[in-house]
């Protein structure tokens, strides 16, 4: 169970990050290593022939991965993305709803599992996006 001032200054953190507007991200649920979003299909980011763009939905992925790995370690800690792999199932016109789910909170690499839902329930995307703690490396 994640510690209600911690899933406070995660949301107070999410809150100023550019991605909540520019993506329509909201409901954001957080528990212990672990995120679920809502994010809006916007039509002027579709792809073609038309859908939630592969790329944006790469982007959704990649802020549930952050907010997963914050409820653990905390807003402030530095973290970088150091890959992102994405594999897209099906077409969605829909808004998404993203699960992020850490796999390992490591001393330097944190990897997260990453679904994808539409408005329906079905998956239209899994991937995993790790990070890496800049403040844990040697010589930072």
């Amino acid at each position: 169970m994640l510690d209600p001032r911690r899933a406070a200054e995660v949301l107070e953190a999410a809150r100023q990050a550019p991605c909540m507007e520019s993506f329509g991200i909201g409901q954001i649920e957080l528990d212990e290593g672990r995120c679920r979003l809502l994010a809006r299909h916007l039509e002027r980011y579709d792809g073609l022939p038309g859908g939630f763009h592969g790329g944006m939905m790469a982007a959704v992925a990649d802020c549930v991965a952050w907010f997963a790995i914050a409820t653990q370690t905390g807003p402030l800690e530095p973290l970088v993305t150091t890959d992102l792999s994405m594999h897209y199932l099906a077409p969605c016109t829909t808004d998404v709803t993203a699960v992020g789910q850490v796999i390992k909170l490591g001393r330097t690499l944190c990897p997260v599992r990453v679904e994808l839902n539409d408005a329906a329930g079905k998956m239209v995307a899994a991937g995993t996006v790790t990070y890496i703690r800049l403040s844990n490396l040697r010589g930072a």
